[in-house]
């Protein structure tokens, strides 16, 4: 298996994760927790926005629920949010779209995590497309400076 700079960073970091992979490519957030015989309540999403102020932020959010962009605002302090395009994703995290990874974006942005995260073990995209990394939230929390916030309709 080839790591990827997400996998890397947290070998860095001396964080304890599995490497969980699915075939089938790009697939929606509940397909790939079904493909992976997991609570989609457990497998997160990672979104990346930009703020009135022209700022990006990264919110992590189960993948059967939806972003509530007022609540992610209030979050960030911003007046409002709005999701990246999809061709600007690439340029800005080195990450493609369904492989999108909190660990690891070419810069560390201001990053918010459901409070459904807090005490659990989840599973966050392991830096490609197919492959999750099943990690604690506190570990993640800490080395993305992470704050929680209920940020789901």
């Amino acid at each position: 298996m080839n790591k990827t700079n997400a996998m890397r960073i947290l070998e860095r970091e001396k964080i304890v994760y599995a490497v969980h992979e699915y075939p089938g490519g790009a697939l929606s957030g509940i397909e790939a927790a079904a493909a992976l015989g997991e609570d989609p309540a457990f497998v997160f999403k990672t979104l990346v926005t930009s703020g009135a102020s022209g700022r990006n932020y990264v919110f992590v959010i189960p993948v059967a629920a939806e972003l509530d962009l007022k609540k992610a605002a209030a979050a960030a302090g911003e007046k409002s949010v709005e999701m990246l395009p999809q061709k600007r994703l690439f340029p800005l995290t080195g990450y493609v779209h369904g492989g999108c990874s909190p660990v690891g974006m070419k810069k560390l942005f201001p990053t918010f995590f459901d409070s459904s995260a807090l005490g659990k073990t989840i599973f966050v995209s392991g830096g490609r497309v197919g492959a999750q990394v099943e990690v604690a939230f506190c570990d993640l929390a800490r080395i993305l400076s992470a704050r929680t916030a209920d940020l789901i309709r």
